[in-house]
């Protein structure tokens, strides 16, 4: 096992961020690991967290290299083969957010870091800032994101130069609402990925799954618990947007109208509607693609399962899994929500997640 922190200067990008120029660009600095972990939420305003330990020093002025004044931490764990080559898996970059020393001057060291999303979320901005019907998705983007991240990747997944604002909208001073709205109008999930890319796209598909949490002396799995819970949980989504001109306002509902899901709509589970409303919803398909994207990302969370298993960096947030629980139990595919994955060799990976199709595969 391989684990690997290094401080960079805000507003880069890709796996592999290397040595900088430190007289043009700043440089990049490697810490030591005490401990530390990731943890990424699928359902969280800011997707991942860090956590981290080190003896590196505690930072005495706004110099200080982890002060946290604008330096950012790219994190990575990996594998280390016989050959001494190692794979590495990004997990992201991490603008410092507190360091703290529980025992000065020499003790251990603690930085907690958020994603860049985070910086969205902080940059109120100061006025309103009005957007004519006509633009374009990708530029109202840019405009509100470059704002924050000169610099910044943003990646689609649909044509955002081509998708238009039908109406006039205003940018208040929460740019993270403004963007999500935008997002949620699409169907579209919004985060901060491995690289530093702002990815505005669908969610993956949640009937295939990319990896199987098996039990057994062959397998993963340590640990695996379940729960049932119905908190939280609706089985229609009714999508209020935007009236324009004459025409009468929007309106689209998305049912769970699978017989075999526990949360079927005429099913024992009962009526359960959530209903939101999204000035950027200007037409009924519009409001039906949003409305089914909400139902998708929700359905089945009244079952969950907690497990506990040997770690997997490639794995993320809302990807689909089989969960093998032993040999006289059908497999089941759920949806992960959670993950954190741990900076040292001792320490197992913990993840939630939500069930797509109850009662099992195979």
């Amino acid at each position: 096992m391989a684990a690997r922190v290094r401080v960079v200067p805000p507003g880069l990008t890709g796996t592999n961020p290397g040595d900088l120029d430190p007289v043009t660009t700043g440089p990049v600095f490697e810490i030591p690991i005490t401990t530390g972990d990731v943890t990424f939420d699928a359902t969280a305003d800011i997707q991942s967290t860090l956590d981290l330990s080190t003896m590196y020093d505690f930072p005495i002025d706004s110099s200080g290299l982890l002060a946290p004044y604008g330096n950012e931490l790219y994190v990575e764990r990996g594998i280390t083969y016989g050959d001494g080559s190692t794979e590495w898996v990004g997990l992201g970059y991490y603008r410092i957010y507190s360091t703290d020393q529980d025992e000065a001057p020499d003790g251990e060291v603690k930085v907690a870091g958020r994603d860049r999303m985070s910086g969205i979320i902080d940059a109120k901005r100061e006025a309103p800032f009005e957007f004519g019907a006509g633009t374009s998705v990708g530029a109202a983007f840019d405009f509100v994101v470059g704002e924050v991240y000169p610099t910044a990747v943003i990646e689609y997944d649909f044509a955002e130069g081509s998708t238009l604002f039908a109406t006039t909208h205003i940018l208040d001073e929460d740019r993270y609402a403004f963007l999500k709205a935008i997002a949620d109008s699409l169907g579209k999930v919004m985060f901060f990925d491995y690289r530093g890319y702002l990815q505005v796209v669908s969610a993956p598909d949640p009937v295939v799954p990319v990896f199987t949490v098996d039990h057994g002396d062959q397998g993963v799995a340590i640990s695996v618990s379940r729960s049932l819970n119905r908190e939280g949980a609706y089985n229609a989504f009714v999508v209020l947007g935007e009236q324009v001109g004459e025409d009468q306002p929007v309106r689209a509902v998305a049912y769970d109208l699978n017989p075999d899901s526990p949360t079927y709509w005429n099913g024992p589970f009962g009526k359960v509607p959530s209903k939101s409303t999204n000035s950027f919803v200007t037409n009924v398909p519009q409001a039906q693609a949003a409305a089914d994207a909400m139902l998708a990302r929700t359905i089945g969370v009244p079952y969950s399962v907690d497990f506990t298993m040997v770690p997997n960096s490639a794995l993320e947030v809302r990807d689909s899994v089989e969960v093998s629980y032993s040999d006289t139990h059908r497999r089941e595919i759920h949806v992960i929500e959670t993950l954190k994955i741990p900076l040292d060799a001792e320490t197992a990976m913990t993840g939630t997640t939500r069930q797509q199709f109850f009662g099992g595969i195979g």
